[in-house]
């Protein structure tokens, strides 16, 4: 039944639809996935949501000019569903050639809010969209996070798992109760349906008692590597495994994946509110980019 629905249109030839079209969304529960890492969806470890990056939105206005800008989605992981991201970028094409509005202005107006209407009636929770037409100002929200690649010693790190395999990690004491803010540009998964390969950037934010030895972290990172999930099932497989294993005090875990038909995708899971990255989690905020998007 679950690849039933996500395969819908994902991994098939359609064409990209003429006319407004929002029968073609696809809406999958996300306890698809969630059972297997053991995560209630009545009682979740963490809080959080998914930032989705259109970057292809475009319509007509009445007197036929294009408008064009990428439009942010923002929805929390409470919700019952998730959007399946090909749908969405056929749902999107097909305003291209639509006329919406006398300026801009009011075309940009209708069209935000005929998709949050679609979308909060497909998802059945409330959705933050925003229409942006300018480059992002310098407000990245990972600055400071430390490239686990680049740290002494890597180059001798021998990997030998490439599917996920949570005994990797251990902890370290030389870190424990210590604030560990790291990162990797050497995300990779694969698509649920297709098995294509899904590229991105992880960013943890992590304080454990026991400490948690950052090796051992890059190397279940890599694990990953040929695992096959849609991108917030990876952050929450992140996220889940991190917090069963070391009960930190602080756990933040963002995946910022790259455009793939003209969408990003970036969920992002914390115990508690203030660990969310505050440019991700707004709408009205368009994010400096990540190496990998």
């Amino acid at each position: 039944m679950a690849e039933g629905i996500e395969g819908k249109v994902l991994g098939k030839q359609i064409s990209h639809p003429r006319e407004y079209a929002p029968e073609i969304l696809v809406a999958v529960p996300r306890v698809l996935n969630r059972e297997q890492y053991d995560i209630n969806n009545n009682s979740l470890p963490f809080i959080g949501v998914d930032a989705w990056h259109a970057y292809e939105l475009g319509f007509l206005t009445e007197k036929g000019l294009p408008v064009a800008g990428v439009l942010k989605i923002v929805y929390s992981c409470n919700s019952e569903f998730l959007v399946e991201s090909k749908s969405l970028k056929l749902y999107l094409n097909s305003f291209n050639m639509g006329k919406y509005g006398g300026n801009k202005t009011e075309g940009v107006a209708m069209v935000i809010a005929t998709i949050k209407k679609d979308l909060q009636d497909l998802l059945k929770t409330s959705v933050d969209i925003s229409f942006h037409d300018k480059y992002a100002k310098d407000n990245f929200d990972f600055s400071e996070y430390e490239l686990l690649e680049d740290m002494s010693g890597v180059q001798e790190i021998e990997f030998k798992s490439f599917t996920e395999e949570e005994s990797l990690l251990s902890a370290d004491a030389d870190t424990a109760n210590q604030e560990i803010k790291v990162a990797t540009n050497l995300l990779r998964s694969n698509c649920k349906i297709t098995h294509q390969p899904d590229w991105g950037s992880a960013y943890i934010h992590i304080k454990c008692k026991e400490g948690i030895d950052i090796s051992s972290l890059l190397k279940y990172l890599v694990s990953i590597r040929d695992e096959n999930h849609f991108h917030e099932e990876i952050c929450e497989m992140l996220y889940k495994r991190l917090y069963d294993k070391f009960s930190p005090e602080i756990l933040m875990v963002s995946c910022l994946y790259t455009r793939r038909g003209g969408i990003d995708i970036c969920p992002v899971r914390a115990n508690k509110k203030e660990y969310l990255p505050k440019a991700i989690i707004q709408s009205e905020i368009l994010t400096s980019q990540a190496f990998r998007q």
